[in-house]
């Protein structure tokens, strides 16, 4: 590999170094072929690329491409360019109405990954065989980038595509590099183990490395993320709060694995930010508390500026307008505390497993054996996608779910008899937590699950029902006992 020398990123003044391939948007979408497989940055609704995915949906040609990015990404992708019918395929994830409804339509062939996993299947597996990574960077060399908000599995797809084009942002601090650690674990089979002693310590590079050959185009872009908007707690979000942080405490005291340190994961969206709200007036007594999971979200800025938080590791800035302003301004000083990885580091199932994280993640559904659901809803409608929810929950320690007992002020329970959709089944998933209270179904038959998780967790207007159903149905034989067709009237 030749070009310019790997920068130090502490020392980065400029955004272009070495001979680019510099051009515009559309010049660069160009490059493309109608019917190629185009691997993207973006994992948390930041970081992707903007300015070719939005020259692609403007394309008069006639596209059927295969798109595949490591977690969500914003409405340029999600919204503009499967709204202009140029993508065929994707995979991994989805957070717009327009591409649920071409999800569910089979306007497009989505396909869903687990996120740990995604890189290797890429470069190694036979997954896709990617002609063109477009990633975005805040900047770039003959052969190096440094990532702008979110890393994902770019450094597997970069070394598995023919060409790269790179967005460089311009409206994206420079010292957003200071956060980076880009590790790549070895190839199979002689891969060994990622030499992480801790979340907060640094193992790689604050740059991605490539080879100059493949680089095509590069575009200078100072478009902003299409950030997240967290809603504000609601009463249930408080209350499954409250009882997540009483199991946590009692969980601490028990057991000897947290005597000094407790690792922490939560899943995205709000109820992981309410969570991470409980936790900021929790009393961890001498115990350092330690980030270890697949977004930074503002709680964990909050947590972070009141001292009560030790490290954050993750891959992706998953914040709010308000959230990204506040990091922009002051990235050296969060530098020292928050570091962002690859994909394949942050959800790796070793590393989850050697920090005995306690990962929380929410979910469509569960029924009352302990199946999860956090994809489909009626077991046939897709709504997001799988994410890094299968990761910790099969990895974790203690793994807990947490959402509201009900949908629709009170129309359709969470609880269910049996669902038609399992992400995570009945041996990934230790506890259950809504704001109706906990199920620790640990050591329990199946039988005996259901039968906690309707006293704990079910919401008092459906409990009756879900006992009735119970009841009914352990009266026969079978170590799961169902009425499938009487499980199904739920749904209806």
């Amino acid at each position: 590999m030749t070009g310019t020398d790997p920068p130090d990123v502490a020392d980065l003044a400029e955004r272009l170094h070495g001979d680019l391939p510099v051009t515009d948007a559309e010049s660069a979408a160009g490059l493309i072929d109608a019917d190629a497989a185009v691997v993207t940055s973006g994992f948390g609704s930041v970081g992707y690329p903007k300015l070719v995915p939005l020259a692609l949906a403007r394309s008069d040609r006639d596209l059927a491409l295969t798109l595949v990015h490591s977690g969500n990404v914003g409405d340029e992708i999600d919204v503009a360019l499967v709204e202009s019918g140029a993508v065929a395929r994707r995979s991994t994830y989805q957070s717009s109405a327009v591409a649920r409804a071409a999800t569910n339509e089979r306007r497009i062939a989505f396909t869903d990954r687990h996120v740990s996993s995604l890189g290797d299947e890429v470069e190694y597996g036979g997954f896709v065989d990617p002609d063109v990574a477009v990633v975005e960077a805040v900047a770039v060399g003959e052969g190096w980038f440094v990532p702008s908000t979110s890393i994902g599995q770019v450094p597997a797809f970069v070394a598995a595509a023919d060409e790269l084009i790179v967005e460089v942002n311009g409206r994206q601090p420079l010292e957003l590099g200071l956060l980076h650690d880009v590790y790549r674990p070895g190839a199979p089979p002689d891969r060994g183990p990622i030499p992480l002693d801790g979340p907060g310590d640094r193992i790689g590079d604050g740059y991605v490395e490539f080879d100059p050959e493949t680089l095509v185009a590069v575009v200078e872009s100072d478009r902003p993320d299409d950030t997240y908007a967290f809603r504000d707690p609601t009463d249930d979000d408080l209350a499954i709060a409250d009882n997540f942080g009483a199991f946590l405490s009692a969980e601490l005291e028990r057991s000897p694995v947290f005597a000094d340190s407790v690792h922490l994961q939560f899943g995205v969206g709000s109820m992981g930010n309410a969570l991470m709200g409980e936790l900021k007036g929790m009393d961890f007594g001498d115990r350092d508390v330690v980030y270890f999971g697949e977004l930074v979200q503002d709680g964990l800025l909050d947590m972070l500026d009141a001292g009560r938080l030790e490290s954050a590791s993750a891959t992706s800035l998953a914040l709010t307008d308000e959230g990204q302003a506040r990091l922009f301004a002051d990235v050296e000083r969060y530098a020292e505390d928050v570091v962002l990885r690859p994909a394949d580091v942050s959800n790796s199932a070793g590393l989850i497993d050697r920090f005995g994280v306690v990962g929380v993640n929410s979910a469509i559904e569960f029924d009352v054996y302990g199946n999860v659901n956090s994809t489909h809803v009626g077991g046939t409608r897709m709504i997001n996608g799988l994410g890094g929810s299968g990761d910790f929950n099969r990895n974790s320690l203690v793994t807990v779910c947490a959402l509201p007992s009900m949908l629709k002020d009170g129309e359709i329970s969470r609880v269910v008899p049996m669902t038609f959709h399992v992400d995570h089944t009945e041996h990934d998933v230790d506890v259950f937590v809504t704001e109706q209270g906990v199920a620790d179904v640990r050591g329990l038959s199946p039988v005996e699950r259901a039968d906690l998780i309707i006293e704990e967790c079910a919401h008092p207007s459906v409990r009756s029902d879900l006992r009735d159903y119970l009841d009914d149905v352990s009266e026969g034989d079978g170590h799961i006992p169902h009425d499938v067709a009487r499980a199904a009237e739920w749904f209806e």
